[in-house]
């Protein structure tokens, strides 16, 4: 018999996204004969100029990756997703991610930084496919409610710039954070037709940010240091156990390093 899945506390979640040529050309260059190629660069180029970065805003882009780690009210690890694998469809992976909420109703979603992208990127997708998340956005627009962003609570809610970011925070506690792929390769990876390396990007992604969720909930005294000690070693062992046959996970663990605070 097949263990019973046990309802997760918590889904830790990441994403990544590419701009969206069409609507980009649709809204921004209706009158020019250009491709949506074009479109895209001319507006990267535009923003580079205004603000010093080729990011576009979330408005103009669309999920291509999107994994949810399940996480116990033990804080124990119970599994890492990445949606729609191995075919990654936009419209799939948000069905899936929202169907999932639903269905995990009373878990708390863990982002970093996701109250500015990763939830809006996926609340705008929902709009876009007309995907329901009825019970999400009952309780959503109650600013500290059912989401725990994890950038915006370490900041005091943008009381000061946390430079260096997830990655800062992840090599602190001696995760890999960023290793051979950064944010501003996923769209050339994109058009390259890359999405299983995207994924496996995103997911490490969302095992760096369920670490630094355990040590925020250290801070908060919920854990103690010593059960937040024996929570990584159990995550780690799971992680070597999946490796076996996921090579993301086997890059994962060979970049992993134990936490040694300094000075």
């Amino acid at each position: 018999m097949p263990e019973p899945i046990v309802a997760p506390a918590y889904l830790v979640v990441d994403t990544e996204s590419v701009p969206d040529g069409k609507l980009l050309k649709l809204v921004k260059y209706p009158d020019d004969e250009i491709s949506t190629e074009e479109a895209i660069s001319l507006a990267q180029q535009e923003a580079l100029e205004r603000s010093g970065s080729d990011f576009l805003p979330v408005s103009m882009q669309y999920p291509v990756a999107v994994c949810v780690a399940r996480v116990g009210a033990d804080f124990r690890l119970h599994s890492v997703t990445c949606l729609d694998a191995p075919q990654f469809r936009p419209r799939q992976i948000v069905e899936d991610f929202w169907r999932g909420v639903a269905l995990y109703q009373g878990a708390r979603l863990v982002t970093f930084n996701g109250r500015c992208f990763d939830m809006p990127l996926l609340e705008l997708a929902a709009f876009r496919y007309g995907v329901s998340a009825a019970d999400y956005f009952r309780t959503s627009r109650h600013r500290y409610a059912g989401h725990l962003d994890l950038m915006d609570w370490l900041t005091n809610y943008g009381a000061f710039r946390l430079s260096g970011g997830l990655n800062l925070l992840s090599k602190i506690l001696g995760k890999p954070g960023k290793m051979s792929i950064a944010g501003d390769q996923v769209y050339s990876l994109y058009q390259a037709g890359k999405l299983q390396e995207i994924n496996d990007y995103c997911m490490a992604d969302t095992l760096d940010t369920y670490f630094v969720f355990l040590r925020t909930r250290v801070l908060t005294g919920e854990i103690s240091l010593a059960r937040e000690t024996e929570l990584v070693q159990e995550a780690r062992a799971w992680i070597s156990e999946k490796a076996r046959n996921v090579a993301a996970l086997a890059s994962y663990l060979a970049n992993w390093g134990d936490w040694q605070p300094w000075p």
